[in-house]
């Protein structure tokens, strides 16, 4: 990578408390003390100021554990962010329960470099109000894709969410991570793939050893103490973001992983027919038919 290459950072920090409760989440849900979120306030901003002395073109995408953007640090955080012009995007993936009057305040020139995943949980919030949401989001030119857990019993609101959005906007559907292997009948196969054209990346996830990916090498993941590793699936250490020569650490190697079955994970494999810009900006600008 060149120093005027853009760089995605994936941050993943001390948050960990989420204001839903899904039955099928994989995430820690607790509620964090006020020192835990002061902590993790203090690394975000940490993180943010590290962000704005680059000269490097960077995309950042936050993935934690729990839900960021009920957190004002988190908000403050992306609009700092998409005010920097050597940051193309940042996004965060949000349940968009938080108020979203913050975007309003922020420049339609810097609302255009912000990128959501957004997730719907239907055991949470009722599916009129989420959709009056995504259509805030849309009239406020925040490209945002949607995502929902592929459960059995939720198909009929899957197909229901598909027909309630814009075609524009990319619904995208993660297996369910306790399935049997027949969890799902080839009818309903048919059924989700039909809804989400790259499904089967998650259903059927490819065997990863010894491909070759982007991560380690054009992006990387931290953690609030700016510790950095390939991906949030390999744990091996690669130095620190504030400690270290970052150049020097970018390099790229085949994965170390039996498989990959996580989007974040497996949409960096220069294998796998995905663009170099894999957050949910991509899935908005490009969709399954046109990656390459």
């Amino acid at each position: 990578m060149t120093e005027a290459s853009a760089l995605s950072l994936l941050y993943r920090g001390t948050l960990a408390s989420c204001n839903y409760a899904c039955s099928y989440c994989p995430f820690a849900k607790k509620r964090d003390s006020r020192a835990v979120l002061a902590r993790d306030a203090s690394e975000v901003a940490r993180f943010v100021a590290w962000c704005g002395a680059q000269q490097r073109r960077l995309r950042i995408f936050f993935t934690p554990w729990g839900e960021a953007l009920v957190r004002r640090h988190y908000r403050q955080a992306l609009q700092n962010l998409c005010a920097m012009p050597h940051v193309l995007q940042a996004g965060a993936q949000s349940n968009l329960a938080a108020p979203l009057a913050w975007l309003e305040r922020m420049p339609p020139a810097q609302r255009a470099r912000l990128a959501l995943w957004c997730t719907f949980h239907p055991e949470q919030v009722s599916a009129e109000r989420f959709l009056a949401r995504s259509a805030r989001l849309q009239d406020l030119g925040v490209a945002h894709a949607v995502g929902m857990v592929a459960l059995r019993e939720n198909i009929e609101q899957i197909e229901a969410m598909r027909a309630a959005l814009p075609q524009h906007i990319y619904l995208w559907l993660n297996a369910y991570d306790r399935r049997g292997p027949a969890y799902y009948s080839a009818a309903m196969l048919a059924r989700l793939q039909a809804i989400d054209p790259w499904f089967d990346y998650s259903h059927k996830p490819r065997p990863a050893l010894g491909a070759a990916c982007r991560a380690g090498s054009e992006s990387l993941m931290l953690d609030g103490a700016g510790n950095l590793q390939r991906c949030h699936f390999i744990e091996t250490g690669l130095g620190n973001l504030y400690q270290d020569d970052l150049q020097a650490l970018l390099q790229e190697s085949p994965c170390t992983r039996r498989r990959c079955d996580c989007y974040i994970g497996y949409a960096q494999r220069r294998d796998l027919p995905f663009v170099e810009d894999f957050g949910p900006g991509a899935l908005m600008r490009q969709g399954p038919g046109s990656a390459g």
